[in-house]
């Protein structure tokens, strides 16, 4: 935010980007220089309080953490390394173009908001609202992120020529689709479906070692007519390896097919392991 948005006033649909604009508005209307970094604490703050209570003890506490954080390590920064001193004389940008300044914002932003949604918390700020509207009204945290965006957006109209607005809302836009994009990644799943004489081994591996569950179907072959049972699991990458080194070292015989799940709902959980 300190290197990338600032300099340019560059607003992306980001709880930063509302506080550049507020800030902007009480230099340019008011003549009273306020610190950006002290409207993203005030906003942050106030929206932490809403998280708490609209969606959970647990992703208001993740939260916390980082979002307060925010406001702080831009003053630090500013202190340590002025963004001054990183951009050329007459110029507002420090990567030399506002394009990469957005690039490079947006990029390291989807990736901080995917990881952060992937274990129920977040960066803070917008992050809350979207979230807020995927709990109750189901939308993805992608088109979340960017309707919520799009309105910040608009809002820099009050210090931001129209040249400005527009590649702010394409920003906002390509950050949703990157947040979708890392997030689906994040939440990958392995559907693995074997099929073997060997079944019972098979399925005690599962549950023991990798401390999954699995069912059982009974099929028949269709070239020979002999009835087998089919073991299927849902497992993740580093899991489904360890399944097919395990098969691969006891030279178990067998037909194994494995398809990518992009959500699982249920029994199955993300961080812990679970016994059926």
């Amino acid at each position: 935010v300190y290197y990338f948005l600032v300099p340019s006033k560059l607003i992306i649909g980001t709880i930063s980007g509302l506080s550049i604009v507020l800030s902007g508005i009480c230099e340019a209307f008011f003549g009273v220089q306020i610190k950006v970094s002290l409207f993203v604490v005030i906003i942050n703050a106030i929206l932490l309080v809403l998280a708490w209570f609209l969606i959970g003890e647990e992703f208001g506490a993740k939260t916390v953490y980082t979002a307060m954080i925010l406001g702080p390590l831009m003053d630090f920064w500013a202190w340590v390394m002025p963004y001054q001193n990183l951009i050329e004389p007459g110029t507002t940008s420090v990567m030399g173009d506002i394009w990469f300044d957005l690039c490079c914002f947006v990029l390291l932003l989807s990736v901080s908001q995917a990881i952060l949604f992937n274990i129920n918390a977040s960066t803070g700020g917008l992050d809350i609202l979207a979230k807020i509207v995927n709990k109750y009204f189901h939308f993805d945290i992608g088109a979340s992120v960017s309707v919520a965006g799009a309105v910040i957006c608009c809002t820099a109209f009050a210090i931001n020529p129209f040249k400005m607005v527009i590649i702010g809302l394409i920003g906002t836009w390509i950050n949703g689709l990157v947040v979708d994009y890392f997030t689906a990644s994040l939440n990958k799943r392995k559907r693995v479906c074997i099929v073997s004489h060997d079944y019972d081994k098979i399925r005690r591996f599962i549950i023991d070692q990798l401390g999954r569950g699995c069912s059982l179907y009974e099929v028949i072959g269709g070239y020979t007519g002999e009835k087998g049972y089919e073991v299927q699991s849902l497992l993740t990458q580093e899991e489904f390896s360890n399944l097919m080194e395990y098969l691969k070292r006891e030279g178990i015989k067998s037909f194994v097919t494995a398809g990518n799940v992009s959500e699982v709902y249920g029994l199955w959980l993300k961080h812990k392991k679970f016994h059926f």
